[in-house]
């Protein structure tokens, strides 16, 4: 038997409660206050998701300018949203519609990408993938001089100064 999700029923049930304290300390101006305060609450995590899925829909689907950078940054147990505020673009669904958990992913422009596994909206696991660089390309950056040489007749700026 899955495990209930108790903010669904507990922030409601604190809302009522605060308009039933409102209204037992300052009557009906309690409950216009608290209820004015409910409101704004309410508004400003709209606002805040319209901003989100606003940034979002500018960039196409699935793609992250870094992928390491969005590995790096992830956090277990945050939110879809959070997630999409930090890319700024909705994930590509991989996962069947409607069937927990959801699996959404992310792609660079150098082909890596991340899994992202949400149970219930809130992220569970994660994973880089990153692809496979040929050996070809390998040897030939073994070949390459290092940026971090001493290039020829620049002994100098290798001496403190005096």
């Amino acid at each position: 038997m899955p495990l209930m999700n108790f903010g669904k029923v507990l922030v409601p049930l604190a809302g009522l409660v605060l308009l039933g304290l409102a209204y037992r300390a300052y009557g009906w101006a309690g409950v216009a206050l608290a209820g004015g305060a409910i409101v704004m609450f309410l508004l400003m995590h709209f606002n805040r998701t319209m901003q989100v899925l606003k940034r979002a829909a500018d960039r196409p689907i699935g793609t992250v300018a870094s992928a390491v950078m969005l590995n790096a940054k992830l956090k277990p147990k945050a939110t879809l949203l959070h997630v999409i505020a930090m890319t700024r673009a909705l994930g590509e669904q991989r996962s069947p519609k409607d069937a927990q958990p959801e699996v959404f992913r992310w792609t660079d422009g150098g082909g890596s990408w991340v899994d992202a596994t949400f149970a219930n909206g809130k992220l569970s696991e994660w994973k880089l993938v990153r692809p496979e660089v040929p050996d070809e390309d390998a040897s030939q950056q073994a070949d390459a001089p290092s940026a971090d040489a001493v290039k020829p007749g620049a002994t100098d700026a290798l001496r403190p100064p005096f």
